[in-house]
Protein backbone atom coordinates (compact mmCIF):
# COMPACT_ATOMS: atom_id res chain seq x y z
CA UNK A 1 0.00 0.00 0.00
CA UNK A 2 1.01 3.54 -0.57
CA UNK A 3 2.06 5.50 2.44
CA UNK A 4 -0.06 8.28 3.99
CA UNK A 5 1.96 10.95 2.25
CA UNK A 6 1.85 9.35 -1.24
CA UNK A 7 -1.17 9.64 -3.59
CA UNK A 8 -2.76 6.40 -4.79
CA UNK A 9 -1.34 6.92 -8.21
CA UNK A 10 2.14 7.41 -6.77
CA UNK A 11 4.44 10.35 -7.18
CA UNK A 12 3.83 12.35 -10.37
CA UNK A 13 6.41 11.75 -13.04
CA UNK A 14 9.06 14.41 -13.57
CA UNK A 15 8.54 15.96 -10.10
CA UNK A 16 10.83 14.49 -7.53
CA UNK A 17 9.27 14.38 -4.13
CA UNK A 18 5.84 15.06 -5.49
CA UNK A 19 3.93 18.18 -6.34
CA UNK A 20 4.15 19.66 -2.84
CA UNK A 21 7.65 20.98 -3.49
CA UNK A 22 6.38 23.12 -6.33
CA UNK A 23 4.11 25.12 -3.97
CA UNK A 24 6.26 24.99 -0.84
CA UNK A 25 7.45 28.61 -1.32
CA UNK A 26 3.89 29.97 -1.38
CA UNK A 27 2.47 28.02 1.55
CA UNK A 28 1.93 30.32 4.55
CA UNK A 29 2.34 29.17 8.11
CA UNK A 30 0.00 30.06 10.97
CA UNK A 31 2.03 33.08 12.22
CA UNK A 32 1.91 34.64 8.76
CA UNK A 33 -1.84 34.21 8.58
CA UNK A 34 -2.34 35.79 12.01
CA UNK A 35 -0.17 38.74 11.07
CA UNK A 36 -2.26 39.49 7.96
CA UNK A 37 -3.67 43.02 7.71
CA UNK A 38 -6.89 41.83 5.93
CA UNK A 39 -9.19 38.85 6.37
CA UNK A 40 -11.52 37.38 3.80
CA UNK A 41 -15.22 37.25 4.68
CA UNK A 42 -16.87 33.85 4.76
CA UNK A 43 -19.32 32.81 2.04
CA UNK A 44 -22.29 33.53 4.31
CA UNK A 45 -20.92 37.01 5.15
CA UNK A 46 -20.47 37.81 1.47
CA UNK A 47 -24.14 37.00 0.70
CA UNK A 48 -25.30 40.24 2.24
CA UNK A 49 -26.06 43.22 0.06
CA UNK A 50 -23.09 45.48 -0.63
CA UNK A 51 -20.94 43.13 1.35
CA UNK A 52 -17.17 43.54 0.90
CA UNK A 53 -14.89 40.65 0.14
CA UNK A 54 -12.42 41.38 2.93
CA UNK A 55 -12.24 43.17 6.27
CA UNK A 56 -9.29 45.11 7.77
CA UNK A 57 -7.77 43.74 10.95
CA UNK A 58 -6.33 45.89 13.76
CA UNK A 59 -2.61 46.36 13.45
CA UNK A 60 -1.95 45.14 17.01
CA UNK A 61 -3.58 42.22 18.62
CA UNK A 62 -4.66 42.66 22.23
CA UNK A 63 -1.70 41.09 24.01
CA UNK A 64 0.89 42.32 21.53
CA UNK A 65 -0.55 45.85 21.55
CA UNK A 66 -0.54 46.05 25.34
CA UNK A 67 3.13 45.04 25.45
CA UNK A 68 4.10 47.64 22.88
CA UNK A 69 2.13 50.37 24.67
CA UNK A 70 3.82 49.44 27.95
CA UNK A 71 7.26 49.62 26.32
CA UNK A 72 6.42 53.02 24.81
CA UNK A 73 5.25 54.37 28.17
CA UNK A 74 8.42 53.12 29.82
CA UNK A 75 10.58 54.79 27.17
CA UNK A 76 8.76 58.10 27.64
CA UNK A 77 9.14 57.85 31.42
CA UNK A 78 12.88 57.13 31.16
CA UNK A 79 13.38 60.05 28.78
CA UNK A 80 11.45 62.39 31.08
CA UNK A 81 13.42 61.28 34.15
CA UNK A 82 16.70 61.73 32.29
CA UNK A 83 15.74 65.27 31.27
CA UNK A 84 14.89 66.16 34.87
CA UNK A 85 18.18 64.69 36.14
CA UNK A 86 20.26 66.57 33.59
CA UNK A 87 18.43 69.77 34.41
CA UNK A 88 19.13 69.42 38.13
CA UNK A 89 22.78 68.45 37.61
CA UNK A 90 23.57 70.91 34.80
CA UNK A 91 27.22 71.93 35.20
CA UNK A 92 26.38 75.64 35.14
CA UNK A 93 23.67 75.48 37.76
CA UNK A 94 24.54 77.15 41.10
CA UNK A 95 25.92 74.77 43.69
CA UNK A 96 25.23 75.11 47.38
CA UNK A 97 26.70 78.51 48.28
CA UNK A 98 29.12 78.61 51.19
CA UNK A 99 28.67 81.38 53.76
CA UNK A 100 31.14 84.23 53.42
CA UNK A 101 34.13 84.13 55.79
CA UNK A 102 35.02 87.12 58.00
CA UNK A 103 37.51 89.53 56.48
CA UNK A 104 41.04 89.33 57.93
CA UNK A 105 42.63 92.80 58.14
CA UNK A 106 46.19 94.04 58.59
CA UNK A 107 46.97 97.78 58.59
CA UNK A 108 50.64 98.79 58.92
CA UNK A 109 51.63 102.47 59.32
CA UNK A 110 54.87 103.48 57.60
CA UNK A 111 56.82 106.10 59.52
CA UNK A 112 59.02 108.59 57.62
CA UNK A 113 62.71 108.90 58.48
CA UNK A 114 62.62 112.70 58.48
CA UNK A 115 60.29 115.58 57.71
CA UNK A 116 57.64 115.02 55.05
CA UNK A 117 58.50 116.82 51.77
CA UNK A 118 55.97 119.41 50.59
CA UNK A 119 55.27 121.45 47.49
CA UNK A 120 53.03 121.60 44.42
CA UNK A 121 51.33 118.25 43.62
CA UNK A 122 52.64 118.19 40.04
CA UNK A 123 56.22 118.76 41.23
CA UNK A 124 55.87 116.15 43.96
CA UNK A 125 54.59 113.54 41.50
CA UNK A 126 57.40 114.35 39.06
CA UNK A 127 60.02 113.64 41.74
CA UNK A 128 58.39 110.44 43.02
CA UNK A 129 58.13 106.85 41.74
CA UNK A 130 54.45 107.63 40.96
CA UNK A 131 55.43 109.91 38.08
CA UNK A 132 54.63 107.22 35.48
CA UNK A 133 51.47 105.94 37.18
CA UNK A 134 48.11 106.35 35.52
CA UNK A 135 45.39 108.44 37.12
CA UNK A 136 42.16 107.20 38.64
CA UNK A 137 40.44 104.01 37.53
CA UNK A 138 42.59 103.92 34.39
CA UNK A 139 45.39 102.63 36.61
CA UNK A 140 43.34 99.53 37.54
CA UNK A 141 43.89 97.46 34.41
CA UNK A 142 42.22 94.12 33.77
CA UNK A 143 44.07 91.02 32.57
CA UNK A 144 42.69 89.01 29.67
CA UNK A 145 39.60 87.04 30.66
CA UNK A 146 39.78 83.34 29.83
CA UNK A 147 37.35 80.59 30.70
CA UNK A 148 38.32 78.17 33.46
CA UNK A 149 37.34 74.57 34.08
CA UNK A 150 34.03 75.53 35.72
CA UNK A 151 33.44 79.16 34.70
CA UNK A 152 32.80 80.82 31.36
CA UNK A 153 34.81 83.70 29.96
CA UNK A 154 31.89 86.02 30.70
CA UNK A 155 31.83 84.96 34.36
CA UNK A 156 35.58 85.48 34.70
CA UNK A 157 35.23 88.96 33.19
CA UNK A 158 32.39 89.73 35.62
CA UNK A 159 34.61 88.81 38.58
CA UNK A 160 37.46 91.00 37.34
CA UNK A 161 35.13 93.92 36.59
CA UNK A 162 33.50 93.69 40.02
CA UNK A 163 36.93 93.65 41.68
CA UNK A 164 37.89 96.80 39.75
CA UNK A 165 34.63 98.48 40.73
CA UNK A 166 35.29 97.66 44.38
CA UNK A 167 38.82 99.07 44.23
CA UNK A 168 37.60 102.24 42.56
CA UNK A 169 34.75 102.76 45.03
CA UNK A 170 36.86 102.06 48.11
CA UNK A 171 40.10 103.80 47.06
CA UNK A 172 39.24 106.54 44.54
CA UNK A 173 35.75 107.88 45.26
CA UNK A 174 36.14 111.40 46.80
CA UNK A 175 32.93 110.96 48.81
CA UNK A 176 34.41 107.86 50.44
CA UNK A 177 37.91 109.30 50.89
CA UNK A 178 36.97 112.54 52.63
CA UNK A 179 33.16 112.69 52.77
CA UNK A 180 32.39 109.83 55.12
CA UNK A 181 30.29 107.93 52.55
CA UNK A 182 30.18 104.13 52.88
CA UNK A 183 27.28 103.10 50.64
CA UNK A 184 29.31 102.98 47.37
CA UNK A 185 31.42 100.25 49.01
CA UNK A 186 28.69 98.52 50.99
CA UNK A 187 26.52 97.76 47.95
CA UNK A 188 29.37 95.72 46.42
CA UNK A 189 29.72 93.34 49.39
CA UNK A 190 28.21 89.91 49.93
CA UNK A 191 25.25 90.16 52.38
CA UNK A 192 26.97 87.71 54.76
CA UNK A 193 29.70 90.32 55.39
CA UNK A 194 27.47 93.34 55.93
CA UNK A 195 27.25 92.87 59.69
CA UNK A 196 31.05 92.86 60.01
CA UNK A 197 31.29 95.84 57.66
CA UNK A 198 28.70 97.87 59.56
CA UNK A 199 30.40 97.16 62.88
CA UNK A 200 33.74 98.21 61.38
CA UNK A 201 32.22 101.53 60.30
CA UNK A 202 30.39 102.27 63.55
CA UNK A 203 32.91 100.85 66.05
CA UNK A 204 36.29 100.46 64.32
CA UNK A 205 38.98 98.53 66.17
CA UNK A 206 42.47 97.29 65.42
CA UNK A 207 41.61 93.69 66.23
CA UNK A 208 42.27 92.25 62.77
CA UNK A 209 38.54 92.11 62.01
CA UNK A 210 36.97 95.55 62.43
CA UNK A 211 39.31 98.22 61.06
CA UNK A 212 37.38 100.51 58.73
CA UNK A 213 40.57 101.05 56.74
CA UNK A 214 40.61 97.35 55.90
CA UNK A 215 37.43 97.83 53.87
CA UNK A 216 38.07 101.28 52.39
CA UNK A 217 40.53 104.18 52.33
CA UNK A 218 39.44 107.32 54.16
CA UNK A 219 40.88 110.39 55.86
CA UNK A 220 39.58 112.61 58.63
CA UNK A 221 37.92 115.46 56.67
CA UNK A 222 38.46 117.82 59.61
CA UNK A 223 42.23 117.46 59.18
CA UNK A 224 42.95 116.40 55.60
CA UNK A 225 41.71 117.35 52.11
CA UNK A 226 42.67 116.24 48.62
CA UNK A 227 45.14 118.64 47.02
CA UNK A 228 44.70 116.94 43.64
CA UNK A 229 41.64 114.87 42.64
CA UNK A 230 43.76 112.92 40.13
CA UNK A 231 44.96 110.00 42.27
CA UNK A 232 47.88 108.02 40.86
CA UNK A 233 47.41 104.23 40.64
CA UNK A 234 49.51 101.28 39.58
CA UNK A 235 49.11 97.55 40.17
CA UNK A 236 47.89 94.19 38.99
CA UNK A 237 44.83 91.93 39.11
CA UNK A 238 44.99 88.15 38.82
CA UNK A 239 42.27 85.52 38.92
CA UNK A 240 42.14 81.80 39.64
CA UNK A 241 39.51 79.11 40.13
CA UNK A 242 39.58 77.78 43.69
CA UNK A 243 36.87 75.16 43.16
CA UNK A 244 33.88 74.32 40.97
CA UNK A 245 31.84 77.01 42.72
CA UNK A 246 34.28 79.87 43.35
CA UNK A 247 36.69 82.29 41.68
CA UNK A 248 39.31 84.29 43.59
CA UNK A 249 40.75 87.62 42.47
CA UNK A 250 43.98 88.94 43.97
CA UNK A 251 44.68 92.65 43.67
CA UNK A 252 47.98 94.37 44.47
CA UNK A 253 47.92 98.14 43.90
CA UNK A 254 49.73 101.27 44.99
CA UNK A 255 47.60 104.40 45.42
CA UNK A 256 49.30 107.79 45.75
CA UNK A 257 47.27 110.73 47.10
CA UNK A 258 48.25 114.40 47.06
CA UNK A 259 47.00 115.80 50.40
CA UNK A 260 46.94 119.15 52.16
CA UNK A 261 45.68 120.39 55.52
CA UNK A 262 41.90 120.80 55.54
CA UNK A 263 42.22 124.42 56.75
CA UNK A 264 44.50 125.46 53.89
CA UNK A 265 42.80 127.95 51.57
CA UNK A 266 43.82 130.55 49.03
CA UNK A 267 45.53 130.54 45.63
CA UNK A 268 48.81 129.07 46.99
CA UNK A 269 47.21 126.45 49.21
CA UNK A 270 48.54 123.57 47.09
CA UNK A 271 52.12 124.64 47.74
CA UNK A 272 51.79 122.90 51.10
CA UNK A 273 50.73 119.57 49.58
CA UNK A 274 52.42 116.27 50.34
CA UNK A 275 52.14 112.74 48.97
CA UNK A 276 50.60 109.87 50.88
CA UNK A 277 51.21 106.34 49.58
CA UNK A 278 49.08 103.23 50.20
CA UNK A 279 50.05 99.71 49.21
CA UNK A 280 46.83 97.71 49.23
CA UNK A 281 46.55 93.96 48.69
CA UNK A 282 43.11 92.33 48.59
CA UNK A 283 41.84 88.80 48.09
CA UNK A 284 38.26 88.73 46.81
CA UNK A 285 36.12 85.60 46.43
CA UNK A 286 33.19 85.21 44.02
CA UNK A 287 30.68 82.37 44.09
CA UNK A 288 28.03 82.06 41.39
CA UNK A 289 25.50 84.06 43.39
CA UNK A 290 28.03 86.88 43.84
CA UNK A 291 28.71 86.93 40.10
CA UNK A 292 25.00 87.14 39.36
CA UNK A 293 24.49 90.08 41.76
CA UNK A 294 27.75 91.94 40.98
CA UNK A 295 29.24 91.73 44.47
CA UNK A 296 32.29 90.32 46.23
CA UNK A 297 33.45 88.61 49.42
CA UNK A 298 36.60 90.10 50.91
CA UNK A 299 38.86 87.42 52.37
CA UNK A 300 42.08 89.31 53.13
CA UNK A 301 42.97 93.01 53.29
CA UNK A 302 46.62 93.96 53.80
CA UNK A 303 47.39 97.69 53.91
CA UNK A 304 50.69 99.55 54.26
CA UNK A 305 50.30 103.33 54.37
CA UNK A 306 52.55 106.28 55.05
CA UNK A 307 53.87 108.64 56.07
CA UNK A 308 52.21 108.03 59.45
CA UNK A 309 53.43 107.83 63.01
CA UNK A 310 53.72 104.34 64.42
CA UNK A 311 51.58 105.40 67.34
CA UNK A 312 48.72 106.57 65.10
CA UNK A 313 45.50 104.60 65.37
CA UNK A 314 44.59 103.99 61.73
CA UNK A 315 41.69 101.63 62.37
CA UNK A 316 39.04 104.33 61.85
CA UNK A 317 40.81 106.54 59.29
CA UNK A 318 44.32 106.93 57.92
CA UNK A 319 46.37 109.54 59.82
CA UNK A 320 48.83 111.03 57.32
CA UNK A 321 51.71 113.25 58.31
CA UNK A 322 51.53 116.33 56.10
CA UNK A 323 54.20 118.57 54.62
CA UNK A 324 56.86 119.58 57.14
CA UNK A 325 55.73 117.11 59.82
CA UNK A 326 57.73 114.19 61.13
CA UNK A 327 56.93 111.04 63.01
CA UNK A 328 56.91 111.06 66.78
CA UNK A 329 59.47 109.04 68.66
CA UNK A 330 56.70 107.02 70.23
CA UNK A 331 56.53 103.48 68.93
CA UNK A 332 53.46 101.45 68.06
CA UNK A 333 50.87 100.60 70.66
CA UNK A 334 51.90 97.86 73.02
CA UNK A 335 50.69 94.32 72.49
CA UNK A 336 49.76 91.98 75.33
CA UNK A 337 50.45 88.38 74.26
CA UNK A 338 48.36 87.12 77.20
CA UNK A 339 45.25 88.94 76.04
CA UNK A 340 42.60 86.60 74.71
CA UNK A 341 40.21 87.26 71.86
CA UNK A 342 40.87 88.64 68.42
CA UNK A 343 43.38 91.34 69.37
CA UNK A 344 46.02 91.70 66.66
CA UNK A 345 49.64 92.56 67.25
CA UNK A 346 50.50 96.23 66.67
CA UNK A 347 52.75 96.60 63.62
CA UNK A 348 54.72 99.48 62.16
CA UNK A 349 57.19 99.90 59.32
CA UNK A 350 59.70 102.48 58.15
CA UNK A 351 58.94 104.42 54.98
CA UNK A 352 61.97 104.24 52.66
CA UNK A 353 63.50 107.54 51.62
CA UNK A 354 63.29 106.54 47.95
CA UNK A 355 59.50 106.19 48.29
CA UNK A 356 59.18 109.96 48.92
CA UNK A 357 59.69 112.91 46.54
Amino acid sequence: MAGRRDPPEGTPEGLPGGGEDEYRSVVFDESFVRAARVQEFSAVERMGEHARAVRSLPVWSGRKASKQILILVLLVAVAFATAIYLGVRHPYQPLQAKPAQPLRITVIPLAPQGRVPGGDPADLYARSPADQFRTGAAGITLPGAKRTKSFTESQVLTALTTAKDYLAASSLDPDVLTGGAVRPVRVLLDPDQLEQFDQSMSSPAGDGRHAATGWLMRFDPAKVALADPEIRVHGTLSISETGPDALEVTSDHVFVYALRPAAANGPRADDGASLFTVRRELHLRFDRDDLHHHRAELLVSHVQAGPQSCSADASDALRPLLAGQQASAEGPASTDPYETGDAAAALCGSLARDAQP
